[in-house]
């Protein structure tokens, strides 16, 4: 692809490496901002440079925030003594979006996944064993993706956390194998969450 300005090619080779965009789509952005007023482009310059300064990760759920610690851990009217562990922060999303949940997460960070080179010293598996173990959890919910390297994270932490008293469970199979929690509608996800069954169970199924 020939560009007549290097600003411009410099603007699309960057935008271009943001997942799902490929060259012809970044110059199509390009082209779209170059048209709008300059202060869009500042506006959205700007905004990109804040979040990358101020956004933390809650150093008790892993889930993004403005502040040390996020606005559901803090929330006094959640149940501390639920945990939904989830793979990433777009499941925390898509659980909230149904309104079907009032407890805490636990966001991993990923799943085990031998192939990719992901092991469980790769996610923060070690802090939610903690958190377990030094706090009144009544119940660890697993909620991740419905695939063999969920299967197998899931059966991992249950196998970490097996020697407290605690209830597992894992959300009902409305999701369909493979499938990642952010693609689920929210009438499904919420009815997953609300009839979860013992993880004992799920091992025999």
């Amino acid at each position: 692809m020939e560009f007549s300005s290097k600003f411009i090619e410099n603007a699309v080779n960057e935008i271009s490496n943001l997942p799902g965009i490929g060259k012809k789509s970044a110059l199509r952005l390009v082209l779209f901002l170059l048209r709008q007023p300059e202060s869009q482009s500042k506006n959205l310059a700007n905004a990109i440079s804040e979040m990358r300064l101020n956004v933390n990760f809650c150093k008790n759920c892993h889930n993004i925030s403005d502040l040390d610690v996020c606005e559901i851990c803090t929330n006094p009217r959640r149940d501390q003594s639920v945990i939904c562990v989830v793979e990433d922060i777009r499941d925390v999303m898509a659980i909230e979006k149904t309104s079907s949940f009032n407890g805490l997460y636990h966001v991993l960070g990923g799943k085990i996944s031998p192939i990719d080179g992901i092991g469980p010293d790769d996610l923060n598996i070690e802090s939610l064993v903690e958190k377990v173990k030094n706090n009144p959890i009544k119940e660890v919910i697993f909620a991740l993706s419905t695939t063999m390297e969920g299967d197998t994270t899931n059966f991992y932490i249950y196998r970490q956390i097996s020697d407290y008293n605690i209830a597992t469970s894992t959300i009902a199979r409305g999701i369909s194998v493979g499938d990642d929690l952010e693609y689920a509608d929210e009438i499904t996800l919420g009815r997953s969450i609300t009839d979860r069954i013992p993880f004992e169970k799920s091992l025999k199924s």
